[in-house]
């Protein structure tokens, strides 16, 4: 083998070690809270907690409880493995997360004339069409309106399961997206919209 073909094979050889040893979301411990209950079966887990329960069904790693925290590992270094590997990490931590703590989403109605109201689980929403928008809220996500003088309404969403509060968010945004011109929409409380000119006279 020439001496260009030696240095291309050791550096590859380099970066093959060092991207099969460098720091992974996967690799890093999951604390348990006091008050969540883990239960850890041969295909699905399942997390209890104050806030409610969650399961999770998994394959292709497994889960090893140490004291307070739980590990994933995974068979082995393969593409599919690794990307495994830290899905399902990621997927627990915010089941254990979402049943000791919750997680909330702040929605923002930026327009003239934009209203929300709710009755219960029914939120009613006003966005400039020619009828009120009518939505059911799933039962495992708790709802509230807040109207303040001089402020644009806001809907606040809570729930301990990330993954349906982050779909029930996005359909109600999907109700009215923000415009990019004067940035009338729904959007989520804090959100940087990209703004345009428009045409000048």
């Amino acid at each position: 083998m020439s001496t260009l073909g030696e240095n291309y094979f050791v550096t590859f050889i380099k970066k093959e070690v060092k991207r099969i040893k460098m720091s992974r979301i996967g690799n890093n411990p999951i604390s348990i809270p006091e008050g969540v209950n883990i239960d850890i079966q041969s295909d699905k887990i399942v997390v209890k907690g104050k806030m409610g329960e969650l399961t999770q069904d998994y394959s292709d790693v497994t889960f090893e409880m140490d004291g307070n925290t739980i590990i994933v590992k995974r068979p082995s270094d393969s593409k599919d493995h690794r990307a495994k590997h830290g899905l399902y990490r990621a997927l627990v931590n915010n089941m254990v997360e979402g049943v000791s703590k919750g997680f909330i989403k702040e929605l923002e109605l930026v327009g003239v004339g934009y209203r929300a109201s709710n009755q219960g689980q029914k939120l009613d929403l006003a966005l400039g069409f020619s009828h009120n928008i009518l939505f059911d809220i799933a039962p495992e996500v708790k709802v509230e309106t807040i109207s303040e003088k001089g402020k644009n309404p806001i809907v606040k969403l809570s729930s301990h399961d990330k993954q349906l509060l982050g779909y029930v968010a996005a359909k109600i945004r999907s109700f009215r997206k923000p415009e990019p011109y004067k940035g009338k929409g729904v959007k989520f409380v804090g959100e940087q919209i990209r703004r345009k000119a428009g045409k000048s006279a």
